[in-house]
């Protein structure tokens, strides 16, 4: 656990398709079901869509939706980019600029109104802000505790224990991990179950199935054993 008073979980996934707003959506639903205000937080989303209010990031909604909190859109995520690629990219194209005190002021107005923020990253740990820094950095800043979402299929291995040794040389806190189905089928899911679960040093606090009719309103705290997080 973090030493903030607002407990805070940043969600980072093994690759862009890991399943983190699933993730994310799960833990919101969970927390919610203990009657902790829960608030759900996207600082950089890309890949948006323009809509009569404005850009509008799916997976920034979703949070909003599944948050207990009621929050408005521009709280669940202060930056918005339209084009579908790295922030990085998007952030220069759109010329708006990606500036971590954003990220923090965004994060610390949550804190004000929840028990709880659950941050959901983009792609995976390294993932550039702009020239200079990227996600991981901001992350090692704020020290929130970090759940990692392992998007189960080949090469999850590799890229779970990668992930877990950049973690542990940031010097963050591993508090748990996912699993999530990308896969209507997967032939070897136990066994990278079973390799996963020997070699990830933090425990593994939830399975998500392969849901493909997926909607706004399933129930996905189900899946979530809060008690495993350390």
């Amino acid at each position: 656990m973090n030493n903030n008073s607002t407990p805070v979980w940043f969600i980072t996934g093994t690759d862009t398709d890991a399943g983190k707003t699933i993730a994310a959506r799960a833990l919101l639903q969970a927390f919610s079901a203990t009657h902790c205000r829960v608030a759900g937080y996207k600082p950089v989303a890309s890949g948006s869509q323009l809509t009569a209010e404005g850009l509008r990031n799916s997976d920034a909604l979703a949070l909003q939706y599944h948050s207990s909190v009621k929050l408005a859109y521009q709280e669940v995520n202060p930056l918005t980019l339209q084009e579908p690629t790295s922030p990085h990219i998007a952030s220069q194209l759109e010329h708006k600029p990606i500036k971590m005190e954003v990220l923090s002021a965004g994060l610390n107005q949550l804190k004000q109104k929840s028990d709880i923020v659950i941050v959901e990253g983009a792609g995976g740990w390294f993932t550039p802000l702009n020239e200079s820094q990227f996600f991981s950095d901001w992350v090692i800043q704020q020290q929130p505790d970090v759940i990692l979402v392992v998007g189960m299929k080949l090469g999850c291995i590799n890229h779970a224990l990668l992930t877990q040794q950049a973690l542990l040389n940031a010097g963050v806190h591993f508090s748990g991990w996912i699993a999530n189905a990308v896969q209507p089928q997967n032939q070897h899911y136990d066994d990278y179950l079973a390799t996963l679960r020997k070699n990830l040093t933090a425990p593994m606090i939830g399975e998500i199935p392969y849901l493909p009719d997926l909607c706004s309103s399933t129930a996905l705290g189900q899946y979530i054993d809060l008690l495993r997080l350390k």
